[in-house]
């Protein structure tokens, strides 16, 4: 892609993929990509009425659009490009939010195995520019694109979308009061919400009452512990914003047992409510997290309870709650840095990170 010298570009952004409620991720794709944040660049953004609409326009209509339209970007931050948009050549630029569609086959459901998965593995090898959320998700990344291809870090600024800056803190656990844990997202095997329950359990055989609060509408897969929920289990489904709040008030930590994240925005998301963030060991979750959180491995929930156990003797936890804020702000700093270099990028080309070694995935 060469400069344009300061001259408004005319941007289309794939958002067929939007209909009915929108995910964390897909928060993350329209304010990154708005018109608002792009100013003063045209953005136009693409949507479909269904199904059928979704698949024409990836596959056949915004291929059409950058033929007919040759000076325009297209950014794909949700869906993956059709392999007709490889093409487009520098001006097709792929927002990649995770490599679990290449990694984690097994673990996808059919519609993603048969549709978006093939795209992705073609997308990656071929294409020529990318964006990426985190650090961690462009080291992966790399492992499948071409050496020329621009890998440009563009994490998300994570904003107070639950309204928890108004909360004083996590609720104090005492002694003798149940430690309420809770965890957000949608139940999908990659969660590993057996893993959690594990831990809860042994916390429960340690002597620690506990309760477990998992927010999140049900995906894919077979869940046995929805059909018998231990004791301490809830179970909230969707909360509205609202809803979260209350809970988050009452709840004492944040736990992730994911076996994979790209990012892991909702962990981020809590500690606006300066909620501790209890995550398993993994490079994602430490590029994120750093000194803020507290790091376990979710295949064993004895050493894992433990750990937690340890964590509300010593005062750890208490510690971890007066980071948690400062996180957010060291993130969205970070995150204010790439928004500020891809404008850059929109207006002069690749020479935007020519001399920018943090925003840019080198190959190895």
């Amino acid at each position: 892609m060469t400069g344009h010298g300061g001259t408004p570009r005319r941007i289309y952004v794939d958002q067929t993929h939007l209909r009915g409620h929108v995910t964390g991720i897909e928060r993350v794709a329209t304010y990154l990509l708005s018109s608002q944040a792009l100013a003063p660049h045209e953005v136009r953004e693409i949507r479909s009425t269904s199904l059928a609409s979704l698949i024409a326009w990836q596959q056949i209509g915004l291929p059409a659009l950058g033929l007919a339209d040759r000076s325009a970007l297209f950014v794909f931050p949700g869906f993956p490009p059709g392999p007709l948009s490889m093409a487009l050549g520098t001006r097709c630029i792929t927002y990649v939010h995770d490599t679990f569609l290449i990694t984690r086959s097994q673990e996808l459901n059919w519609r993603s195995r048969l549709y978006m998965a093939p795209s992705f593995a073609f997308a990656a090898r071929l294409g020529r520019r990318f964006l990426v959320n985190s650090r961690t998700t462009g080291l992966a990344l790399r492992a499948f694109c071409r050496r020329d291809a621009l890998v440009a870090l563009m994490r998300p600024r994570v904003r107070d979308v639950f309204g928890l800056a108004e909360l004083p803190g996590p609720a104090t656990h005492r002694l003798g009061e149940p430690l309420r844990l809770l965890a957000i997202g949608t139940i999908e095997p990659r969660k590993d919400y057996p893993a959690m329950i594990a831990i809860a359990a042994a916390l429960h055989a340690a002597g620690i009452a506990v309760e477990l609060h998992l927010v999140g509408r049900t995906g894919w897969g077979r869940h046995a512990f929805l059909a018998d929920p231990p004791p301490f289990l809830t179970v909230h489904g969707y909360l509205d914003d609202g809803g979260l709040r209350a809970l988050v008030a009452r709840c004492h930590l944040l736990m992730s047992t994911s076996r994979a994240e790209g990012l892991g925005l909702p962990l981020l998301e809590a500690q606006h409510g300066g909620l501790p963030v209890v995550a398993p060991e993994g490079e994602v979750f430490s590029e994120v997290l750093g000194a803020s959180g507290m790091f376990i491995t979710p295949s064993d929930p004895e050493k894992a309870a433990a750990t937690l156990i340890q964590g509300l003797r010593d005062g750890r936890i208490r510690a971890m709650a007066e980071q948690a804020r400062p996180n957010v702000e060291r993130w969205n700093v970070l995150a204010a840095r790439d928004a500020e270099r891809f404008r850059a990028f929109l207006d002069i080309g690749d020479d935007a990170y020519a001399d920018d070694l943090d925003g840019i995935v080198a190959p190895a």
